[in-house]
């Protein structure tokens, strides 16, 4: 049996502005056709399917046409966990009927246990894999709040309550294996962030519940676990170097911070109820690079670049201390009827000088909700000790707000 693991694929995400959608259909034409090539028996796609909780209509389209691509195709089987950034009743809303087609999606938890146990079986009615498919868990999924609650006692519930829901979940699905009289692997699917998790800047990864709290430690994965199928960390990564604790990290690069990275997938296979593991190099399906340096180097690069015919995505920043006023004008002279595409130039000199820290024609759409806040801070001249403490309630209040609109509660 060949088991093969993604996650993260964040369709809808737009770059600095700019609509990859023509990314995202080349990789999912790309992986249909590996999955049937490969003879991929499974897949197992971990959380993060869409970058938003309200994907558009053409993200949704790229989604379905992918899953219809599958069906009546040796994979016969597909396992879809929510990540933070999905919406658990978008993903739910069509599973009855995506389980008619071997197509088991586990938006949320819900009061039924069993619902995040998956047993596939074979033709002949054999067990061939048990999957504990454990979606993102919501602060109030695991967790009672209190009056006056302390941030070290919500922490500490957070990762009690994580901690026990895939310790039941696991230990429900390995008593269903101890049943059977032959062998078959336990594998859990997850969507968190385990301590230790290597990040990137620019890609991304959202603080799962409040600001960085809950980072679970990799002892939560009981271990008769045969694999472990994580997502939401974008770099393809084992956790503590363990071979069967992995994030496949993100098909795509998701800001140029990924640019260099080179994106994988998880390849299982099954024989025996024993797992050999491949790691699968995806193929870059769109150039990106971040030129950063002085005006010498920028022009330099850029120069350079506007001879190859691949088409490329480019960032600029620039570094150096003399006065560069003219700075996009010179970018786009220099690019001018080429295959570079320059989505975003920052001016360091212009961003450092600036007391309220605005950036040379920045828009709110270039900067994260938590830099906003920051800067208004900042602005407001509030100590360093107090920004720390402002910080943690704000983003408190920015998750529950979040978790608010996924589940279509906001009033």
């Amino acid at each position: 049996m060949r088991v093969l693991h993604t996650s993260d694929w964040h369709l809808g995400r737009h770059l600095h502005g700019r609509k990859r959608y023509e990314e995202f259909e080349r990789f999912l034409d790309w992986l249909t056709i590996f999955i049937k090539e490969q003879k991929v028996d499974s897949l197992l796609i971990s959380g993060d399917i869409f970058d938003s909780n309200n994907p558009s209509q053409r993200a949704l389209e790229l989604y379905y046409r992918f899953l219809s691509g599958l069906v009546g195709s040796n994979c016969e089987s597909i396992i879809i966990i929510g990540g933070n950034h999905d919406s658990p009743l978008l993903l739910n809303a069509p599973r009855e009927l995506l389980h008619f087609f071997n197509i088991h999606v586990i938006g949320s938890i819900s009061e039924n246990p069993e619902d995040e146990i998956i047993v596939l079986k074979n033709k002949d009615e054999m067990v061939e894999l048990i999957v504990c498919a454990i979606p993102f868990l919501r602060d109030r999924d695991i967790r009672t709040s209190e009056m006056m609650e302390k941030i070290e006692d919500k922490e500490r519930k957070l990762i009690h309550g994580i901690k026990v829901h895939y310790q039941s979940i696991c230990d429900l699905a390995e008593g269903k294996r101890k049943a059977l009289s032959y062998p078959v692997p336990l594998i859990a699917m997850g969507h968190l962030f385990t301590v230790g998790g290597q990040v990137q800047e620019d890609d991304g990864v959202r603080d799962l519940y409040v600001g960085a709290l809950a980072q679970v430690n990799h002892r939560i994965f009981p271990e008769y676990l045969d694999y472990v199928a994580l997502g939401h960390l974008h770099i393809a990564q084992k956790v503590n170097h363990s071979e069967i604790i992995r994030y496949s990290g993100s098909p795509l690069p998701m800001g140029f911070g990924e640019a260099k990275q080179k994106k994988s997938m998880c390849l299982l296979e099954i024989n025996s109820g024993k797992i050999d593991i491949e790691p699968v190099e995806i193929p870059i399906f769109q150039k990106l690079e971040s030129i950063k340096g002085d005006r010498e180097r920028i022009e330099k690069r850029l120069r350079a670049l506007v001879l190859e015919t691949d088409r490329i995505l480019v960032e600029v920043i620039y570094t150096g201390k003399e006065a560069f006023n003219d700075l996009r004008q010179v970018v786009g002279d220099l690019v001018s009827g080429s295959e570079v595409e320059v989505v975003r130039v920052k001016n360091m000199l212009v961003f450092d000088r600036i007391s309220q820290r605005v950036v040379e024609n920045e828009t709110l759409e270039e900067l994260s909700k938590e830099e906003v806040f920051k800067r208004c801070m900042c602005s407001n001249h509030i100590s360093a000790e107090e920004q720390e403490k402002l910080l943690i309630t704000f983003q408190e209040a920015l998750s529950l707000l979040e978790d608010n609109e996924m589940t279509g509660e906001m009033r």
